[in-house]
């Protein structure tokens, strides 16, 4: 079996400088920091702004997907993008491959980690470990997040026309003055007592 032998590939002028650990720290705080409020404020205005598109309810979670697929894409650019600069100019670790380092790559890596695939032909040596790391946990709980709000939603949209009709039957009954509701209610009381 023919193994292509992994050639470390660094920035260009690389040096330790001494002190990468602390900056890498820097950055994955402030990567978790902005891609969780990226994705709140993604998930937020679906929630919001979502009832009232004028558009079928089943094709709302289509847009749900949309959304949510554009917000995993920023997200794994922005870590990407922290990834290329702590290498390249900051000289905090290094790539091991033999695709080369570039942009792309380091944006391909961060899907891997992001996504919870796992290393491939590109791992991450030096202080920028740590960066994958914090990358995989926090594409975790956003992926998480997004698969929560994706269930909520359907449960919210994709609805058939008898479930609806049973939904608002059941409002209506439980509502003060309306037949059933007040009588159902001093039972619920009786019992508690």
């Amino acid at each position: 079996m023919n193994r292509v032998p992994l050639a470390s590939v660094r920035a260009p002028h690389f040096r330790d400088h001494g002190r990468p650990m602390p900056i890498v720290f820097l950055a994955c705080a402030l990567l978790v920091g902005t891609t969780t409020v990226l994705h709140y404020e993604a998930l937020r205005t679906l929630n919001t702004r979502l009832p009232s598109l004028g558009i079928p309810s089943r094709t709302k979670l289509l847009v749900v997907m949309i959304v949510a697929f554009f917000a995993h894409a920023f997200e794994i650019a922005l870590y990407g993008g922290a990834l290329h600069v702590l290498v390249a100019d900051l000289h905090a670790g290094s790539l091991l491959g033999a695709h080369g380092f570039s942009f792309a790559n380091c944006i391909y890596l961060s899907a891997e980690t992001y996504t919870s695939l796992g290393f491939g032909d590109i791992t991450p040596t030096g202080p920028v470990r740590l960066l994958a790391g914090v990358e995989a946990l926090n594409g975790l709980l956003l992926i998480g997040w997004t698969a929560s709000f994706t269930y909520i939603a359907m449960a919210r949209f994709w609805t058939t026309p008898a479930a609806r009709r049973s939904r608002r039957s059941a409002r209506r009954r439980s509502q003060p003055g309306a037949a059933g509701g007040v009588r159902e209610r001093r039972d619920e009381a009786e019992v508690l007592h």
